[in-house]
Formats: C-alpha cells, structure tokens, sequence
C-alpha cells in the first residue's frame, strides 16, 4: 500500500544477484489492484544492472496515466552526467483502465549492449504482445557495488492511498 500526497509514490525494491554479464532479461510478475483502491497514476516496473564497466543500467518501464502509454526511460545525458527521462511508446497503458480485483500479467522483454544500450523489445499484457524494439542509452555512473535490484513503484494521482499487489514476479537472465 502506498501512502502519498501531492502526487507523491512509493517505490518497493529487491536486491536478487550479483550478474554483470547478463545482457538479456525477461521481466515476468503479476499485478494486483484491489476494488475500491484510489487513483493511481503510473505503474513503474523496473531493473537495474551494474554492469562489468561499473556504469548501472537503468532499465526502467512504467505504465503511465498521464499519457496513456507505456513508457521507457533513457538517459538524455552522460553516464557520467546522466539526465533521465521517460519516453512514451505508441502502445497504449492507463492504470485506471486495468479491472480491479483481477491479476493482470505483465512482461516486459529487453537487452542491453555492454556500452549502455538497452532495446526495449516487447511488452506482453494479459497476453497480448505488443513489439517495441525501441534502443536507448539507460547507463549511469552511480557507484553502486555489483547487484541486480528490481523495483516496483506506484505514483498517486493528488493526495490518498492506492494499493497493489505484484506476485509470481520472475526475472529471467541470459
């Protein structure tokens, strides 16, 4: 449950390995949004990697209310100077549209190059799946030791609470 005021979030994370060669993932859980729960405005489902250069990618996805959309992050800047951003696909996702009560499963796919580069391949909604193939620079210099950290997080729309529950997540690696 995510307490939040002025459009605040909540961000729930979990440090699961120690893999900088990995270059693939397969990001694969199941969304609870219980009747009666407030208004949420993004979704955010995300993954990051310290890679063997030190650099961690960002590979971030959310399910964005605001614009109706999934969206990716990429990082506008340096790795060194990084400027975040999120960009939205053409496929549509509005957390207010997903049936209350029901498990909603969602896997987002994607790569990355040991420069930084992540492609966003595909996300999968109550198995439809849309093809992204979107590639954008995700790399920051953020000092982080060697992890794999998976966060999910919710972002309110005004002040209030909204709950959810994500299940059964299982990342994949290769």
């Amino acid at each position: 449950t995510a307490k939040y005021s002025k459009n605040g979030a909540e961000r729930f994370s979990k440090s699961f390995g120690d893999d900088r060669t990995s270059t693939n993932f397969l990001y694969d859980g199941w969304v609870y949004i219980p009747a009666g729960t407030g208004s949420i405005a993004n979704i955010e489902m995300d993954l990051n990697q310290t890679m063997t250069n030190g650099d961690t990618v960002i590979f971030g996805f959310q399910c964005d209310g605001y614009k109706g959309k999934w969206d990716y992050s990429k990082n506008k800047g340096t790795a060194a100077k990084p400027v975040g951003e999120w960009v939205s696909t053409s496929v549509a996702c509005n957390p207010s549209s997903w049936t209350r009560s029901k498990w909603h499963h969602v896997q987002i796919s994607y790569s990355r190059t040991s420069g930084g580069n992540v492609t966003f391949k595909s996300v999968a909604f109550d198995g439809t799946t849309h093809t992204l193939n979107i590639t954008a620079f995700c790399a920051r210099k953020m000092g982080w030791g060697s992890s794999i950290v998976t966060n999910f997080q919710l972002d309110g729309r005004s002040s209030g609470t909204a709950t959810a529950y994500l299940d059964k997540l299982v990342v994949s690696r290769w």
